[in-house]
């Protein structure tokens, strides 16, 4: 961060344990995002990244640690809540409702705490929701839906974004529309924590990286470090 900005710290995880029932899925998590920032959990599948997210909306079976939220600590608050302190999760399967067109979609979620966006700033971002608002969900490409589903996250108010693996499976066109918005509401002071399994994505992007390996932290390298720690990067990714 720069000398001028605050260093402040819109999420702090410390000794993170998270389980499944019996599953004992991460291993002592120690992870911080400073407000503003775009940081991305990077590791192969199964390494913990999804749960990571999970963990932090207590939508795992169990969790002990601590999880600070602008500076509240969250690991005994219900997954409601969570929302209400302006997080806002977007999981992998998206969870577009397949009734509804796109601007009833977007109309749908609650404004969790005010500064949400408007439909037109909406539809300014995402001109393709603009063009097939009266689209059913599930007449929409893969892109459409990644898009729509972000979309909706943004009316609610959320200024904190987890985002799990929103480039899985879209064209390459598409993937690059989603960095230039992420780059947008960085741009706008959103914090942005990212599950990413396409590097070539997430690098140009991204402030910090998360390496994760077996539900833990190997590695955390800054962008300008990336060059220097190729072949750590190689090692967990293989890029």
């Amino acid at each position: 961060m720069s000398a001028d900005k605050p260093n402040y710290e819109q999420l702090r995880i410390i000794d993170l344990h998270s389980f499944y029932g019996e599953s004992h899925i991460l291993h002592g998590i120690d992870l911080h995002v400073n407000r503003g920032e775009l940081v991305t959990l990077l590791g192969r599948n199964g390494s913990g990244r999804s749960t990571t997210l999970k963990s932090i909306m207590n939508m795992v079976g169990r969790r002990t640690g601590s999880i600070m939220i602008n500076g509240n600590e969250t690991i005994h608050t219900p997954a409601h809540q969570i929302a209400r302190l302006g997080v806002g999760y977007c999981p992998e399967e998206r969870g577009i409702f397949a009734s509804l067109n796109v601007e009833e979609n977007l109309l749908l979620p609650p404004t969790v705490r005010s500064g949400g966006m408007s439909l037109d700033e909406i539809y300014e971002m995402f001109p393709n929701l603009y063009e097939r608002r009266k689209s059913q969900g599930t007449r929409l490409s893969g892109g459409e839906q990644q898009m729509l589903a972000m979309a909706r996250i943004l009316r609610t108010g959320a200024n904190m974004l987890l985002l799990d693996e929103i480039t899985e499976g879209l064209a390459p066109v598409i993937v690059q529309k989603l960095a230039e918005v992420l780059l947008k509401l960085k741009d706008k002071g959103l914090t942005i924590l990212l599950v990413e399994q396409n590097f070539r994505f997430a690098a140009p992007i991204a402030d910090r990286h998360y390496l994760m390996e077996h539900g833990q932290i190997v590695e955390e390298i800054r962008k300008d470090e990336l060059e220097s720690k190729k072949d750590i990067l190689n090692t967990y990714l293989g890029v």
